[in-house]
């Protein structure tokens, strides 16, 4: 066991979290040239797919749908503390940053990452089977959260333009803890099997058999690799934002760009952990990375930038505008029609994935 815990700390996915720590410290708060920045980005590229090892290493310790979990909440944590930092740095110029970030991540999650896996499973083993129970519930409190968060604002009359009043704010917070931490329980306690992938007779799959589970001393390691690659993620992603913002401003992009750009950096480990599930035909792992990520992104965000908004310059947007509240009434009955046979064809998966394409060049264009 000690010969494995060794390989592990001399294994580049331990040694690229360290370094993007080490590299974060030097860098943090500094004007970097134009080949600081390449190597920033080559070092968070790698800090990525340490964090996927580590994530995949966690989650076969402890067996889903705890794996997934871990890697939904984790990224999210550290996507609030970007979004937040980065909008105490940027005043009232990012006002609809937790908006763009937020919805982005949505369009993402449940367009993207589901696509692309249904997309792969079904191409590699004909159909794509998951458990429409968990991923039905999954996207009810996805779509109500979206809809609570991001949708009403824009209808709203307390408060000029799509804003929330503080009572209205207050209780879209509240509902979005509540509605998750449900979700959590009925995850992971009353109705756990739901999540659990299956096998194409429909039978559960509750463990790994290819493999032995890592010791819990090599779990606990990975556990806090998984953290230290997730600090070094978001913290050079905020090193390299204002070149992203002046690469975004030069182009004459809209500012929305940025928050699709933050949402793509964060969710990149969750996106190539349910590529893989989905290439060993885990479907319902893929689904609960891609919903359960929407979700944690709505309910953790909302929240914390409701209690940021005391003391954070400038407004706080969340309403979205109506091409993006078409878009998300699109996705939600899509994804319906997607997840209510429990099976999916690579049909299923191409739509969800012009949906996001969509998307993306609606934000470059709007």
């Amino acid at each position: 066991m000690t010969g494995r815990l060794r390989a592990l700390a001399t294994h580049w996915t331990a040694v690229v979290p360290v370094l993007a720590i080490v590299l974060l410290v030097f860098t943090w708060g500094r004007q970097m040239p134009v080949y600081v920045v390449v190597i920033v980005t080559l070092v968070l590229a790698g800090s990525v797919l340490a964090a996927v090892h580590h994530a995949e290493v966690v989650a076969h310790r402890i067996g889903e749908p705890y794996g997934s979990l871990v890697l939904a909440v984790a990224v999210t944590v550290i996507e609030v503390a970007l979004i937040v930092t980065l909008m105490v740095d940027g005043g009232s110029k990012s006002a609809t940053l937790a908006r763009d970030t937020v919805f982005a991540a949505v369009m993402i999650t449940c367009n993207g990452i589901v696509g692309l896996s249904l997309l792969i499973a079904s191409l590699r083993h004909r159909v794509a089977v998951f458990n429409r129970e968990g991923a039905g519930a999954a996207l009810a409190t996805v779509a109500t959260l979206a809809t609570l968060g991001l949708a009403l604002p824009t209808f709203t009359t307390s408060q000029s333009g799509p804003e929330f009043s503080p009572a209205q704010l207050t209780f879209a917070a509240l509902s979005s803890v509540i509605l998750y931490g449900l979700f959590v329980a009925t995850q992971t306690v009353r109705h756990r099997d739901y999540f659990l992938p299956l096998t194409r007779h429909g039978e559960v799959i509750d463990s790994e058999e290819h493999a032995d589970r890592p010791s819990a001393r090599l779990a606990a390691l990975s556990l806090a690799l998984l953290a230290l690659a997730l600090i070094g993620v978001v913290g050079l992603a905020k090193g390299v934002s204002p070149t992203i913002e002046s690469g975004v401003d030069a182009a004459g992009l809209p500012q929305a760009v940025v928050g699709v750009v933050i949402a793509l950096l964060v969710l990149l480990p969750e996106t190539l952990a349910a590529v893989r599930a989905a290439h060993r035909d885990r479907v319902q792992t893929s689904i609960n990375l891609g919903l359960g990520s929407a979700m944690a992104s709505i309910g953790l965000t909302i929240p914390a930038v409701a209690a940021a908004s005391v003391w954070l310059p400038g407004p706080l947007i969340l309403g979205l505008s109506p091409t993006h509240l078409v878009l998300l009434a699109l996705t939600v009955a899509v994804a319906t029609l997607t997840v209510g046979p429990g099976r999916a064809t690579p049909l299923q998966g191409g739509v969800h994935l012009v949906l996001v394409a969509a998307y993306l060049e609606l934000t470059v264009t709007p």
